[in-house]
Parts: C-alpha cells; structure tokens; sequence
C-alpha cells in the first residue's frame, strides 16, 4: 500500500456536487492498493498514520500525532481532528517507461475495495474518525494543506 499523507486544516470529497465526506482538520490520506497488499499492510499503515508525529506541539514543534490531538480530552468538540481516506490507485502508476504510466501494481478493484473498507475500519479501530470518498467514483476532492506538510507511507518499503 501506498499513502501520501497531507496534514489539513479542511477538507471535503465531493461526487457529482454532492459532498461525500469532510473534516475540518486532520489528514487527508490518499490511499493506493497494490495487487499483492494485505490486511496486515493496512494494519500497519493505519496505526503508522494514526502515530506519526506531524502536528505541532505548544511550542510549534512536530511532536504531536493525530491520536495525540484526538484523545486530548479538552479537544474533544465538533472540529475533532479526523482523517478522510481518498482511494487513488494512479498512486501505483509507473512512468519510468514510456509517456503512459502502467498501472500493473495496481490491485484488481474488487480486492482494493475491500482493503480500501478495511484500512478505514483500521483506522476508526485506533478511536479516529475516519471519513472517505466514494470508491471508484470521479470525485473531486478540496482541502488546506497545513504547513505544508506531506509525508508518504509505502508498506512495499518495510
């Protein structure tokens, strides 16, 4: 599994001008399956994303993790910080050879939606809230970066 994960101060998915899902803060996570991924790869990539330490501190330091900020109990109100898991299996694409990416790491769609579902119930099992798109749809997704910060997650690299 691949994940680029973008630290958000907003961010909303919407399909055919209906909004899918949304936070107001939090990490957006675009999400791609690979054709040999695993129920344990999203394991590991929901608790690596849930632990990352990419939020600032009082002292404006990245030493603060999504779960860090959720289970802060003077934090806990309707602006929650959460993720929105956006499935993107161009993340596989590979350009090295020829003008059109291959797309043959890619999972078959079945088996990607159903490690798609899998990862959010991962994430929402670490007590996140986890909002998503819609798989396989044209969607368009808005957000904020904060920072910027982005980071990307590969499990095929641990």
């Amino acid at each position: 599994m691949k994940a680029v994960v973008q630290r958000v101060t907003d961010a909303s998915v919407t399909v055919d001008g209906v909004v899918k899902g949304q936070i107001d803060s939090g990490l957006l996570v675009y999400l791609g399956v690979a054709h040999n991924d695993s129920e344990s790869d999203a394991d590991w990539l929901s608790e690596k994303i849930a632990y990352i330490r990419i939020f600032n501190d009082k002292d404006g330091k990245m030493n603060l993790s999504l779960k860090d900020l959720t289970s802060d109990v003077s934090n806990q109100n309707e602006n929650t910080p959460a993720v929105l898991a956006i499935s993107q299996f161009t993340l596989l694409g590979d350009s090295r050879k020829g003008r059109r990416p291959s797309w043959n790491r890619a999972a078959a769609p079945e088996k990607a939606k159903q490690l798609y579902l899998y990862f959010m119930e991962s994430i929402r099992k670490h007590n996140l809230s986890c909002e998503s798109g819609e798989f396989q749809a044209h969607m368009k997704v808005s957000y904020t970066n904060d920072g910027p910060v982005t980071i990307i997650l590969d499990t095929e690299e641990i």
